[in-house]
């Protein structure tokens, strides 16, 4: 599935959107494809939010419309300001649309909105809170992993069909052999490129699933976001 789709992309010139990491753009040869579905999942404190905002940056300075699907309120139009350092772009969070949304139903009801619009950019943070949130029963899996599934379908198709890259964060469970991603069986069907974010020492570790090799870098977080960490730089 994500192989053989991500080598035509790669192949036929389609445009990539830099993450703003060097090591990692050169993993993905280049950065994040269009017409694909990025996860970017790990635990809190790892820099999944942050790198969206980094993403978000680099759309604009394409001049690209971006949507910010926030889902747990963590979306900080400060700390886009604060990562702003190119006087040339101007209204800057103009070009970002923030749909917050509380609850399942506006979850999915988003994608509406995507249908109808032009952007460039899909983000969806926390992807799996909400589902998580709302159907926590047992008698309730059945029904969540339907919902999320069908969500998910018709994420990876607008992304597909209008060519454009979606980005999704989510969360992780802790386990006794290690971290795993929350729904993972529902999300990986969908996923072009997974990357995991951890924390390490001293520097934080990510892992690319790509293409059915994986890919290691190590990165680190300051004030102006996401960077290598020294060895790569």
């Amino acid at each position: 599935r994500a192989g053989n789709s991500l080598n035509f992309f790669i192949h036929s010139g389609n445009q990539m959107l830099s993450t703003g990491l060097k090591k990692l753009d050169c993993i993905l040869s280049g950065g994040l494809p269009y017409g694909a579905i990025t996860d970017i999942f790990g635990s809190n404190g790892t820099g999944k939010t942050q790198l969206l905002f980094q993403l978000s940056l680099n759309a604009i300075k394409k001049n690209h419309q971006v949507l910010y699907v926030d889902t747990s309120g963590s979306f900080r139009p400060e700390r886009i300001i604060g990562l702003y350092k190119d006087d040339n772009i101007t209204d800057i969070l103009e070009k970002i649309t923030i749909l917050r949304v509380t609850n399942t139903h506006e979850q999915t009801r988003s994608l509406q909105t995507i249908a109808e619009s032009n952007f460039d950019l899909i983000l969806v943070d926390n992807i799996t809170d909400l589902f998580s949130y709302e159907y926590q029963s047992s008698e309730q899996i059945f029904e969540k992993n339907q919902l999320f599934t069908q969500y998910m379908y018709s994420l990876s198709l607008h992304a597909i069909t209008k060519k454009i890259p979606a980005v999704i964060t989510n969360m992780v469970r802790q386990l006794d052999y290690g971290e795993v991603e929350n729904m993972h069986t529902a999300i990986d069907p969908f996923t072009h490129i997974k990357i995991h974010l951890s924390r390490g020492t001293p520097n934080f570790s990510g892992e690319v699933l790509w293409l059915e090799k994986r890919f290691r870098f190590s990165y680190k977080i300051c004030p102006t976001g996401l960077a290598d960490a020294a060895e790569y730089i």
